[in-house]
């Protein structure tokens, strides 16, 4: 199986051309958040106040995860303070979501309405924290390590589980 190396942000074309069980090498700037501060990113999208951050999230991505010394690792997506933030980040501009876990059929069904995906990336720290360039605080910097982060990240290695309203069986 071919494994291919996508740059984010990503464009609609490289989104339209992606299917479930698609293996993936994820490149270029993504954001790190989770459950203590994506919900008030979320707050900052629905009273309007979003474009104070300064972050561009057009053809974006979100890790879930932490951001440590320890390093990177993916959390569970299907919390609900995780999955619940997805439809108004997508609305926002993000294009995919990296975590572990299965998602509910109706997460599945909105990410096609704007050429969206989510990829689950096995919980290996100490070989994704090889891969990440750099990392800043963008966003929540009291949060710590669950403040929202932007890393430089070169191979990131993942499998598209969604997809045109298709899932991995």
């Amino acid at each position: 199986m071919e494994i291919r190396t996508i740059t984010a942000p990503f464009t609609d074309e490289v989104l339209s051309s992606l299917k479930a069980g698609d293996i993936v090498n994820v490149s270029g700037t993504i954001y790190a958040g989770r459950d203590a501060v994506l919900p008030r990113l979320v707050k900052k999208i629905e009273d309007g106040t979003f474009a104070e951050t300064g972050i561009d999230l057009q053809g974006g991505v979100i890790f879930h995860t932490a951001v440590s010394r320890a390093g990177v690792g993916p959390t569970s997506s299907n919390k609900a303070e995780l999955e619940g933030t997805m439809p108004q980040l997508t609305a926002a501009g993000i294009r995919m979501f990296l975590g572990k876990g299965e998602l509910k059929k109706e997460t599945i069904e909105m990410f096609d309405k704007y050429n969206a995906v989510y990829a689950v990336i096995a919980p290996v720290t100490a070989l994704l924290n090889s891969k990440v360039l750099s990392q800043k605080c963008l966003f929540a910097p009291e949060l710590g390590m669950e403040a929202f982060y932007e890393l430089k990240v070169d191979g990131f290695p993942c499998i598209i589980a969604a997809a045109h309203g298709e899932i991995l069986k």
